[in-house]
């Protein structure tokens, strides 16, 4: 096997196809986990409420269908027809083109928001392996790059980070630096993800003292400490700049051109994912103009 990775990323013409079919699919399952994922998590908390308060979930409401529902059931199908999508119809971008963004059936508009992550999961991912080099560390790198996207869109809709995602990848990037296939050492990634929870957990406790109010959810805890198992510690001051300006900008543009109310939430996650795969392209530019900034 690490003969055929190794013959793989020595041939350009065998790359870069098998690098975007790939990561093609993989967007296509990001849609599915994107979709499901929360509905999952409601599902989840509402037979735990059931239990706590000695309620029978037999008897609620489409609780057979919501206990049954996962990443893998029920098939994909037409939510307007209910008619199963067929595999010819689920190949990634092109049966999109193909149906003019319409279901075979009843015609209902199919979101153009599915070929979107699609193409946009296999494009990041050809520049991540353009960026770092073809190798197997940045072959690595791309399940995290991955979960990123998932993360960033779930956020953006529902505010909402799951544990059954950050916390597998903050363990990952743990064994990744392990085994030597990170892009910084164990000690590095080890102290990254402490110093990466604790920051903003010092944060969000300092403005809750402060203020009484919440100032972020504990899914962006573990977000960056992800961030910083993958990344090293050094990054983190980095990404927390970066992601920060980021949010304040485009916080203030909604209030300014939308009357966005200040006292709605505002995801931080997507800008938290976003400074981290920018770190993980130029994470040494990155840390030299950091390291320049401070000695100003």
């Amino acid at each position: 096997m690490q003969n055929l990775i190794q013959i793989i990323l020595s041939t350009p013409w065998l790359l870069w196809p098998a690098l975007v079919a790939v990561s093609l699919c993989v967007g296509s399952f990001l849609n599915v986990v994107i979709l499901r994922l929360p509905r999952m998590m409601e599902n989840a908390w509402r037979q735990e409420c059931q239990a706590l308060f000695g309620q029978d979930s037999d008897n609620a409401p489409e609780s057979g269908q919501d206990n049954a529902y996962g990443l893998a059931y029920p098939q994909s199908h037409c939510p307007e027809c209910g008619n199963i999508i067929r595999m010819i119809d689920n190949i990634p971008v092109l049966s999109w083109l193909l149906l003019r963004g319409r279901c075979r059936h009843c015609g209902t508009g199919i979101s153009a928001r599915y070929p979107l992550i699609e193409a946009l999961t296999a494009a990041l991912s050809a520049v991540t392996i353009l960026v770092l080099g073809a190798s197997v560390e940045a072959l690595v790198t791309l399940p995290f790059l991955w979960a990123l996207i998932a993360l960033t869109v779930i956020d953006l809709e529902t505010t909402l980070l799951p544990d059954s995602i950050t916390l597998p990848l903050l363990w990952g990037g743990l064994v990744v630096s392990a085994l030597g296939l990170g892009q910084v050492g164990l000690d590095a990634a080890f102290w990254g993800a402490v110093a990466g929870y604790l920051s903003l957990w010092s944060v969000y406790h300092l403005f809750r003292l402060l203020t009484g109010k919440e100032g972020m959810g504990h899914g962006d805890f573990k977000l960056l400490a992800a961030l910083g198992a993958w990344l090293g510690w050094t990054m983190l001051p980095a990404i927390i700049l970066l992601s920060s300006l980021v949010g304040a900008v485009v916080g203030i543009a909604m209030i300014a051109a939308r009357g966005h109310d200040r006292n709605i939430p505002i995801p931080f996650g997507p800008y938290l994912a976003a400074a981290g795969v920018i770190a993980l392209w130029y994470g040494p530019e990155l840390l030299d103009l950091w390291l320049s900034f401070m000695r100003v």
